[in-house]
């Protein structure tokens, strides 16, 4: 016997129930469009014209700032989440300013920039929702900020290879010394280097393209 797949109000039940009421949840369905993307792909590019905001149903988003030609990660987007820099950029029809690309093969509902003006008025819990992805999301972009600052490169690497872990949930991670050292705008030797150490040290086990956390 085959098992269906969940509906589109089935996952966003499961994720959003406790934040939305039905009604909203109704009106989701009836706009917004499921999409999917799998790993590698982009969700958003820099200087392009947002006219949707994704509600995040399963996998994992990094968000990226880059400026000539140097990337850095400010923070990831899972299931239950929104990127709330883009509410901004769409309802003042600005171009994005970051980065979006896709960790784990994401599934996620699309609404029309159009809709959330209205939304905002109507459902103090949409309103909450963005106060509360507004102060999350800065805080994260405050604690990369001073990762950035005070923290050397191998305590940055470690804290990073975690933060990818907590967000997929799982201590074995699939990526190359190369995506690394972009993510941590440094080279690829340096992380090779810092990953023997870390594995060395009893932090880490690593093989090619592949990394399990040992520490917690």
């Amino acid at each position: 016997m085959l098992i269906s797949e969940p509906t589109l109000r089935e996952k966003l039940e499961e994720n959003y129930s406790h934040l939305f009421e039905s009604k909203f949840l109704d009106e989701i369905i009836k706009v917004g469009f499921r999409s999917s993307i799998k790993r590698g792909g982009l969700l958003i590019d820099i200087g392009e014209e947002m006219t949707h905001i994704p509600l995040i149903l399963s996998g994992v988003i990094k968000i990226i700032r880059k400026e000539n030609k140097k990337e850095l990660v400010l923070y990831f987007l899972e299931h239950g989440d929104t990127c709330a820099i883009s509410f901004a950029n769409c309802i003042n029809r600005q171009q994005s300013i970051f980065k979006g690309i896709v960790e784990e093969d994401v599934d996620m509902v699309l609404l029309p920039v159009d809709k959330i003006d209205k939304w905002l008025v109507k459902y103090e819990s949409f309103r909450h929702f963005i106060i509360d992805s507004y102060h999350f999301r800065l805080l994260e972009m405050v604690e990369s900020i001073d990762d950035l600052a005070f923290l050397k490169m191998k305590e940055r690497l470690l804290k990073y290879l975690k933060n990818i872990a907590n967000t997929s949930n799982d201590l074995n991670l699939e990526i190359t010394h190369q995506e690394v050292a972009t993510d941590l705008n440094t080279s690829r030797v340096v992380i090779t280097r810092l990953l023997k150490e870390l594995h060395d040290e009893g932090k880490i086990y690593s093989k090619r393209n592949k990394i399990e956390i040992l520490e917690n």
